[in-house]
């Protein structure tokens, strides 16, 4: 299997995953338990990572956890342009680059010093509307993307 056709697969995967993981209503209290769930999963294992939520301009949840550092914070803002400007999860956007052969740094015509297609930034949508992002860096960029898919979606189950 080619490296292109890997990653074709793997998009389905990620782009399912957005398909799946939406909600009828998120609000501020939804933001909290999500963003406290992630807190929570990183403590328990020992992740340096830090967390983020944000609503459209508004940063609405922020944790930093014990070895992230301020270019966590960087990486964050740069996963969420991309999710903002390509409305998919920064993960699916660089398996999309891939999956053509091709390198988002290169061929996305993006500020690389601005927009990283790495794992970790999901959208955060409400009966299909992007309303938001939830994102996690410290990590591999796969296990970034696991961790706010994992939280996000045991939210969505909890609440029906």
């Amino acid at each position: 299997m080619t490296d292109a056709s890997e990653a074709a697969e793997l998009l389905t995967i990620l782009l399912d995953q957005e398909r799946t993981i939406q909600f009828d209503s998120f609000d501020l209290g939804d933001a909290w338990a999500v963003g406290s769930r992630l807190v929570e999963l990183g403590l328990d294992r020992g992740h340096p990572i830090a967390v983020s939520i944000m609503f459209g301009d508004q940063r609405v949840f922020h944790a930093a956890l014990p070895g992230s550092s301020a270019d966590n914070d960087a990486w964050l803002e740069n996963k969420f342009r991309v999710v903002r400007r390509f409305a998919n999860s920064s993960f699916a956007v660089g398996t999309r680059f891939r999956s053509l052969g091709r390198d988002f740094q290169t061929s996305s015509n993006l500020d690389p010093a601005t927009h990283a297609a790495h794992g970790g930034a999901f959208p955060l949508r409400v009966r299909g509307s992007l309303i938001g992002v939830v994102g996690v860096s410290g990590l591999a960029q796969r296990d970034d993307h696991d961790l706010v898919v994992e939280a996000l979606a045991e939210h969505r189950l909890a609440r029906g």
